[in-house]
């Protein structure tokens, strides 16, 4: 009897042990231990898995495949140093107040914490390399979230090749060049082969990893490989309705005229710079995540994917980024992890770039995350793509001293400049996607404008 009872109790503590131990290996196969984290510079959603019919970015295909993609990801401000400032922060572009590509991080950083100091506080060794925050001074980077920090110049061999700019020299970044050399000759290249080979080094730590990648950002330089798989031909500039001119003349930026030079083939090889700037980054994502599952590392890092902004190729007339239009405010985003529900799905989500920071930090686990963030996190999302988040998103935009205002939700988009005091702008995002028929002035449409100007007045 005793020895039945005695059996009896070991196998089911046996049990209670191997359903704790199973329990804990999953909650532990659930975990990621790193963070990937990759700014890609002026990226607009032209990848392969955003169905664009031209471009061939068969790395970042991969990547979506297995995460999560999110068609609606939307940055507030659509331009290098403001958006960076925020995402990084946070915060809105006008409470950590840059609102231009001048005004250093430092100037008004105060005792804020940054995202890669969140991580660096809990632990993580932190590593920046290239274009993180807005590198162009060390006043414009938090160099104290990074425990290392890490830039790179092109090599003399990448700097030769082929050129040409497409403005005749009214504007010295738009060029292309088809350089000569390899990848790494180039800046990103190098900044890839050295986040490679900090993968591949065994660390004490976790990491944090950033890596900004500069292209597609102008001037359009890539190997001349890149140039070759794009021919003139398969290049199409976008169709622009006969006679449409700007709602107002700061609807686009001033430079605007520049581009109304350009001819058919200005345009063409335009979009081939692009795309080839963009299919040489992609590689440099494929080496990374080589260097991940090379080093065994793939199944416990968090890979986070995006562009600081979106970009105009031809829409709206306009050859750059700097609007409150969908092709400048939307950004490719991609996450992919063991945080990640089911894999390989698309989210139609809404989130703002302030959310990316409260995000990760629930992801992974941070303690201390700071209070007074103005973003939401949408791990929810990450785990169940299906869910929906946010109702509206904002952004803004300033030119000299008049500041453009937007808020848009699924069906409508509307702007406000100066408060409407110089113009207002509403689109039809389901009939009108290109965003070509302004209907603010339209008395047909003045219930929307008033339930527009409430939201963005709530904000």
């Amino acid at each position: 009897m005793n020895k039945l009872f005695i059996s009896t109790v070991l196998l089911l503590t046996l049990g209670i042990c191997s359903c704790t131990t199973e329990k804990k290996k999953a909650e532990g196969e659930n975990k990621d231990k790193n963070v990937l984290f990759i700014i890609v510079d002026d990226l607009k959603p032209t990848l392969g898995s955003y169905n664009h019919s031209v471009v061939k970015t068969p790395n970042i295909d991969k990547l979506a495949k297995v995460g999560v993609q999110f068609n609606n990801a939307y940055c507030n401000f659509a331009v290098c140093g403001p958006s960076r400032g925020s995402f990084m922060t946070g915060l809105r572009p006008e409470t950590i107040n840059i609102l231009d590509n001048k005004t250093p991080l430092l100037s008004v950083l105060g005792d804020k914490i940054t995202l890669p100091n969140l991580f660096k506080k809990n632990g993580f060794e932190t590593i920046g390399l290239g274009k993180t925050f807005h590198d162009k001074t060390e006043e414009h980077e938090d160099m104290k979230a990074w425990d290392a920090y890490y830039k790179f110049e092109t090599t003399e061999i990448g700097k030769k090749g082929e050129q040409r700019n497409l403005t005749n020299g009214e504007k010295s970044w738009c060029y292309w060049q088809a350089a000569e050399g390899t990848d790494d000759d180039q800046q990103d290249g190098l900044l890839t082969k050295k986040a490679v080979e900090i993968i591949k080094t065994k660390r004490d730590k976790p990491f944090f990893l950033a890596v900004g990648l500069h292209k597609p950002h102008d001037p359009f330089v890539a190997p001349k490989k890149y140039f070759d798989m794009y021919p003139l031909e398969d290049c199409d500039p976008p169709a622009v309705p006969d006679g449409w001119e700007p709602p107002y003349a700061h609807t686009l930026p001033e430079s605007a005229s520049v581009f109304s030079k350009f001819s058919d083939n200005d345009k063409r090889e335009f979009l081939r710079s692009y795309y080839a700037c963009t299919s040489f980054m992609d590689a440099q994502v494929g080496r990374l995540l080589d260097a991940l599952e090379e080093s065994g590392q793939l199944e416990n890092t968090l890979i986070v994917f995006f562009g600081d902004h979106g970009y105009h190729l031809g829409e709206n007339n306009w050859w750059n980024k700097v609007t409150l239009y969908e092709e400048s405010t939307n950004a490719p985003f991609i996450i992919a992890g063991n945080v990640v529900g089911e894999k390989g799905l698309k989210s139609d989500a809404m989130f703002e770039f302030i959310d990316i920071y409260p995000t990760l930090a629930e992801l992974m686990n941070l303690q201390n995350i700071p209070d007074y963030l103005e973003g939401k996190s949408f791990a929810s999302v990450v785990e169940n793509a299906e869910l929906p988040f946010r109702d509206q998103v904002f952004a803004i935009v300033k030119r000299r001293d008049i500041m453009g205002r937007m808020v848009k939700t699924k069906d409508w988009r509307y702007i406000e400049w100066d408060n409407g005091n110089k113009g207002r702008e509403l689109y039809d995002q389901q009939n009108d996607p290109g965003e070509y028929n302004n209907l603010a002035e339209n008395n047909e449409y003045t219930k929307v404008v008033v339930r527009m100007k409430e939201l963005l007045q709530k904000k």
